[in-house]
């Protein structure tokens, strides 16, 4: 799959292209603070992370996704899947440019994200991290059904460690378009 669309959203694959409108967002200190070393970067680390991004791609099938505003048709953040701190898990991440909090654009992206990773990936489970008083994402996971794990420590940081399950994902979903499993 080369897209995942939502109401508001076109996720697509990076390119090198994306650097500059990317350098734009990574260097908000308010949309860092939570994000790799907490500052905002620089055009070399943006082009580093740029790398590391389309290198997963490359290696494994899935990665980041690039986050494009369907109205504005301009790329206003990431959501998408990589490989956990030196574990065979699998964690979504994501951030949005600061004009765009607020608006469920992220919860929205995230759950596409999930969707795609269980339905087209088969993945069995998907984690989660966030920095404990990082209470936006943490709102995020509550709101795409991962729930609390543990206190864990990644990328040298102590961190809130969530999960969802395919079984969990799926009831939930079920749920939702009113389906009930006998």
């Amino acid at each position: 799959m080369l897209e995942i669309e939502t109401a508001r959203l076109k996720l697509r694959r990076f390119t090198p292209n994306d650097l500059n409108d990317l350098c734009e967002i990574r260097a908000d200190p308010d949309v860092m603070r939570y994000i790799g070393l907490g500052k905002p970067e620089s055009i070399e680390q943006v082009q580093a992370a740029l790398n590391k991004i389309l290198t997963h791609w490359e290696q494994h099938g899935f990665g980041r996704w690039a986050g494009i505003d369907k109205e504005s048709d301009k790329l206003i953040g990431w959501s998408g899947l990589s490989y956990l701190d030196n574990t065979e898990d699998v964690e979504i991440g994501y951030g949005i440019a600061k004009s765009h909090w607020g608006k469920g654009l992220t919860s929205e992206a995230a759950a596409a994200v999930i969707k795609w990773g269980f339905e087209d990936l088969g993945l069995d489970h998907i984690v989660a991290i966030a920095w404990p008083d990082n209470v936006a994402s943490r709102r995020v996971m509550d709101r795409v059904g991962m729930k609390y794990v543990k206190v864990a420590n990644y990328y040298h940081a102590d961190v809130v460690y969530y999960a969802i399950r395919r079984e969990e994902h799926l009831a939930a979903s079920q749920a939702d378009a009113g389906i009930r499993s006998r």
